[in-house]
């Protein structure tokens, strides 16, 4: 069957083949803007700038700018003069999106301009990555005009400091990278079984004893199978934040337009908990900070003492994050002893419960009613479907989209971060635990997945799709010791995760969006950030050509100014071995194993790829 398309659409659709083609060969920025169109010509930055900036939002966003440019050796300067070389504007009622921008730069400066404050900030971002990163002694931007704006409300990175814990300044190096992104929430993951981490003035033990463990296993528990596997490290580890430091960081994500979405983990995920406060077990017990991964049996107990503490722990939690969203976890919290306690089966009786599991959505309602309250809506992992949620929780789905898909049908808000496609702990490398990779926790999970997830189940109509707000990315932090392992296993998918959070479905190209990931290098090499060198490519049987006797490699790197290093007899490439300068010949006859380096301009190289030849 044949179809006429009206005149009118093709019309349309020839534009928008236009805008995206010119975006496309034109624009490096991450995430890729709605619309752009570039113009001939480029607007050169004078010696002394004026910015003009009037609200607080506006004022917020030029120190931003001035900031940058004086690292350009620029003169800056912020007034109301309206003649400024950059005018910033928060209060244009043509962009409806809140978080949308316009950006232009033509003869006159450069103009941006929003709705809100965090629009201009994004504005800015853009702005930012129009120009390189090198102070060359002219900075130009090119004539152009961007009309731009989020696709998802909710774009989120989860960092876990329970398991173990990162410095305040690592926290705002975080959060400075996802706000270049546009990434506008940070999921601070702060306690669990292996440590609690932020202070609670009212309950002392907590920062005292829970958020100490005595030791730490070594090794991949997942691959230990016996008792005696189990080997220690023999080295008491923890740490937490003070309210004075969660109030600095706070204030520091508000002003990149960050909110920060605080997790207090109940009634699972709490063996530290019942270290410093055993009461609120179900049984006695000589409870300790978990020094080991995984699940435990030993969860708080459902009871009115119970929900008191969460409530007062809670109350000074609100006080410090202003944000709309606390996170109460409520994931993998097993019932066995909840099963086997007489108080949690007079519990049962007294609410009329006919299900062990239904108890944990008992105490889910008692912790939500109480949010509410004070103004707060609760966020869990999909968990707490189980147990019976309102229509005011939010679920955040990881156990696949299942969850996320059961609650959207439900009438429910969903943040969609499946483990299969957004878990950062997960491995890079396609041979698992692979000697060539720091040790992760399972997996493999390239970036090209990461980009091509799209969080808008197929199996929800357009209608039930608007519970999705978003996606989220985590990383959970078993094997993450360091912060140069954090932003290895981070960084670069987590551009892919800006993209799929920012642009529509629609307009994504992984090939297009894999080469601006390469341009971005420079921008986290100058913000010294430890990302993970991409491997040499080329390197698998669709790639190889024949001509004649010869089998042709031609290999290639996304990284600027980098070197390929190569071998033909199977060692791995250093520093020392062949540079790749053309296409390899090799005979087609034998059998030869070809391994391939990247050696990029910051002195740190790939992991060695290889191909065997036949």
């Amino acid at each position: 069957m044949k179809f006429k398309v009206p005149v009118f659409l093709l019309m349309i659709s020839l534009n928008l083949l236009q805008v995206f083609g010119q975006q496309n060969d034109k624009t490096e920025i991450i995430p890729l803007p709605l619309q752009v169109n570039v113009s001939s010509g480029k607007f050169i930055v004078p010696q002394k700038v004026t910015i003009h900036a009037n609200t607080p939002d506006e004022i917020n966003v030029a120190h931003f700018l001035k900031t940058w440019l004086e690292q350009y050796g620029k003169a800056v300067s912020i007034s109301n003069d309206q003649n400024a070389v950059i005018s910033l504007s928060s209060t244009n009622g043509n962009v409806t999106n809140k978080e949308g921008y316009s950006l232009s730069v033509e003869n006159s400066g450069i103009k941006i301009s929003a709705s809100q404050g965090s629009g201009l900030f994004y504005g800015v971002q853009s702005l930012i990555q129009l120009v390189p990163v090198e102070k060359h002694a002219e900075l130009s931007v090119p004539f152009l005009t961007i009309n731009d704006q989020p696709f998802f409300k909710w774009r989120g990175v989860m960092l876990d400091v329970s398991r173990h814990f990162f410095s305040v300044n690592f926290v705002k190096k975080y959060i400075d990278v996802l706000a270049s992104y546009k990434i506008n929430t940070f999921h601070w993951h702060l306690t669990d079984d292996q440590g609690w981490r932020i202070e609670i003035k009212k309950y002392p033990k907590l920062t005292q004893v829970a958020a100490f463990r005595k030791e730490t296993l070594i090794g991949a528990q997942q691959l230990l199978k016996k008792p005696e596997d189990f080997k220690y490290d023999g080295t008491p580890y923890g740490g937490f934040y003070t309210q004075d430091e969660i109030k600095d960081v706070v204030a520091y994500a508000q002003k990149r337009y960050i909110t920060i979405v605080p997790e207090i983990e109940m009634p699972g995920h709490s063996v530290g908990v019942l270290a410093a406060y055993p009461e609120l077990a179900c049984k006695d017990g000589n409870y300790e900070t978990y020094k080991k991964w995984g699940v435990s049996e030993d969860i708080i107990c459902p009871s009115d003492k119970s929900v008191k503490f969460f409530e007062n722990v809670l109350s000074e939690v609100i006080q410090l994050f202003p944000g709309k969203y606390v996170h109460i976890g409520g994931d993998e919290a097993p019932k066995t002893v909840w099963k086997e306690s007489a108080a949690v089966q007079k519990l049962m009786k007294k609410n009329n419960i006919d299900d062990v599991e239904k108890v944990q959505g008992w105490f889910n309602a008692r912790i939500e009613k109480f949010l509410i309250s004070k103004g707060k809506q609760l966020v869990g992992w999909d968990e707490i479907l189980e147990g019976g949620i309102t229509l005011s929780s939010i679920v955040m789905s990881w156990r696949g989209e299942a969850g996320g898909i059961e609650a959207a049908k439900h009438g429910n808000d969903v943040v969609m971060s499946p483990n299969g496609f957004v878990y950062f702990d997960y491995g890079q490398n396609p041979v698992l635990h692979s000697p060539d990779e720091p040790l992760n926790i399972c997996c493999y999970l390239p970036i090209e997945k990461v980009y091509n997830y799209n969080p808008l189940p197929k199996e929800l109509s357009p209608e039930l799709q608007k519970h999705i707000l978003g996606t989220q990315a985590t990383l959970f932090t078993e094997y993450i010791t360091t912060d140069n392992k954090a932003e290895y296993m981070i960084f670069p998918r987590v551009l892919a995760v800006a993209e799929v959070g920012w642009t529509p479905a629609a307009n994504k190209n992984f090939k297009n969006f894999y080469s601006r990931v390469g341009k971005q290098f420079p921008r986290l090499d100058e913000r010294k950030i430890m990302y993970r060198i991409p491997e040499t490519e080329g390197l698998d049987s669709a790639s190889i050509t024949t001509d004649g006797n010869k089998k042709i490699i031609t290999l290639r790197s996304i990284v600027p100014g980098a070197e390929i290093r190569y071998t033909i007899d199977g060692h791995t490439p250093d520093e020392t071995a062949n540079l790749y300068t053309q296409p390899i010949a090799v005979p087609a006859n034998l059998a030869i194993k070809v391994r391939a380096v990247t050696f990029a301009p910051n002195g740190r190289h790939s992991v060695p790829v290889e191909l065997i030849i036949q």
